[in-house]
């Protein structure tokens, strides 16, 4: 029997983040993004909610409750919905959290997983982006060369989600060895963190570039330690989190547009009763479902161990894909509109536009 439905936690998961994000995400929106930056306060009021520490055991100071990247997407989404830039601030910990609770080595959890449940928002973060038109996010520029009893790391990661403050990051790297992830602390002699990074979309989510001059870490900083990591499952899970925050940008678009288009009287009638516009509204819908069902089979193929490259590459290549379409189309509905910071349909299209890009070249 194939069920749909969304367990009792879950729908009351989902609930509270649709809350959230309606009632503070969305009202800050516009600031955070004309200002280029996050209140220390809206920060601290997302930690409160747990997004970190909920699906850590408790043995490391969290909630307990089991992990699950269906509920995850779920959460994503709705946060996404409010605001995407806020959403990927809130649970930028979540990335370097998740990492370690998923791959880490004994030793690495009980350093760094009690730090992620704490009082206080703990930044720390993940590194894929590099600054090259060609990037790979499996066969990366950024190089880990064995050096006795310690790795020593070179290259440039940009685009790191917190990284202005991050006090660690995950920083993938290539060796001879193959794949693998290294957790870099800030004050790493030869690492450079750049001021916050311009970009075109997500003003308001700070983030910066890690320039890596021969930085030394110790062979028990690699994730997993000896055992190592599995950087493609890391790559899906990053790739799911993505899709379902662009479907949750769609969302939110389509959601402006259709009461808009309602309201909006051109030629004694609603445009909402234009056949052009109604079928692009239509159609909009129709790509979000598509999109929402491959994020969730994606979700759930990793919640019960099975290899989900495939559909997690799907839903990522698929939701990069049709929510700029949609973003698009959102601003076209709007007409004039669509371009002048009165509505958020051109920060939403801004956002989509980055988004989709983020992962580089999409690869299996």
């Amino acid at each position: 029997m194939i069920s749909f439905a969304a367990t009792e936690e879950q729908e009351i998961a989902r609930d509270t983040m649709r809350h959230f994000a309606a009632e503070v995400l969305r009202p800050a929106a516009r600031e955070c993004d004309e200002a280029s930056a996050i209140p220390d306060a809206l920060l601290a009021q997302a930690w409160e909610l747990g997004l970190t520490a909920t699906q850590i055991p408790e043995t490391y100071g969290g909630s307990g409750a089991a992990r699950s990247p269906v509920t995850n997407a779920l959460i994503l989404e709705e946060l996404a919905h409010g605001d995407a830039a806020l959403a990927m601030a809130a649970m930028a910990p979540s990335l370097f959290a998740y990492a370690v609770l998923d791959q880490g080595s004994d030793e690495q959890k009980q350093q760094y997983l009690p730090l992620c449940c704490g009082g206080r928002y703990y930044a720390a973060s993940l590194a894929w982006a590099e600054p090259t038109p060609d990037f790979d996010a499996l066969q990366p520029r950024t190089r880990a060369a064995r050096s006795g009893k310690k790795f020593v790391l070179s290259g440039t990661k940009c685009f790191v989600p917190m990284g202005d403050r991050a006090s660690h990051v995950l920083i993938t790297a290539g060796s001879d060895d193959g794949l693998d992830a290294f957790i870099v602390s800030r004050d790493a002699a030869g690492l450079t963190v750049t001021a916050p990074e311009g970009n075109l979309g997500l003003h308001a989510l700070p983030t910066a570039r890690w320039q890596l001059d021969a930085v030394e870490v110790a062979a028990a900083d690699r994730l997993g330690g000896a055992a190592r990591g599995d950087m493609r499952r890391l790559l899906n899970h990053c790739r799911v989190a993505l899709a379902a925050i662009m479907t949750g940008v769609s969302r939110a678009v389509l959601d402006y547009c259709v009461p808009y288009a309602k309201d909006r009287v051109a030629f004694d009638e609603p445009i909402a009763r234009k056949q052009a516009i109604a079928f692009r509204l239509a159609d909009m819908h129709i790509e979000i479902e598509c999109a929402r069902w491959l994020v969730w089979k994606a979700a759930s193929q990793l919640e019960r161990g099975l290899d989900a490259t495939k559909s997690a590459h799907f839903a990522r290549g698929y939701t990069a894909e049709k929510s700029m379409w949609i973003a698009d189309n959102g601003v076209q509905v709007l007409g004039g509109h669509g371009f002048i910071r009165e509505h958020p349909v051109e920060m939403w299209y801004r956002n989509a536009r980055t988004l989709s890009v983020l992962e580089g070249a999409t690869c299996v």
